[in-house]
């Protein structure tokens, strides 16, 4: 019997978890930077980035736990072998520091344009 050797692949789930981590998380310093300068108008433009940078967060989040569980999936040999694991870390990190400072970055907008 021959087993061929398949090459490891990168999980496509963890890379759009970092993609999506990072996105999440420049949308929150937009968040921010929105929020703190920009009074009662600013206010509102800052919650409707936060929404997109919430969205992207807890996608970056998802998307990187299942590529964790996907890659720690064992595999018999022929078939294919996932890997990328420190990507799909980086995207949970990413995603839930972005998710987390969209909504402190919400919060600042609403007490700056309410005080």
């Amino acid at each position: 019997m021959v087993h061929l050797d398949v090459p490891p692949v990168t999980s496509g789930l963890a890379v759009g978890s970092l993609v999506a981590g990072i996105a999440s998380t420049l949308v929150a310093l937009l968040v921010i930077c929105v929020g703190a300068v920009g009074g009662v108008d600013g206010a509102w433009a800052a919650g409707a980035f936060t929404v997109l940078g919430v969205l992207a967060g807890a996608g970056a989040v998802v998307a990187g736990l299942l590529g964790m569980r996907q890659i720690r999936r064992p595999a018999a040999p022929p078939a294919v072998r996932f890997t990328g694991r420190g990507l799909a870390v980086a995207g949970v990190g990413c995603g839930g520091a972005g998710l987390l400072l969209s909504l402190l970055g919400l919060g600042l907008a609403l007490l700056l344009a309410l005080g």
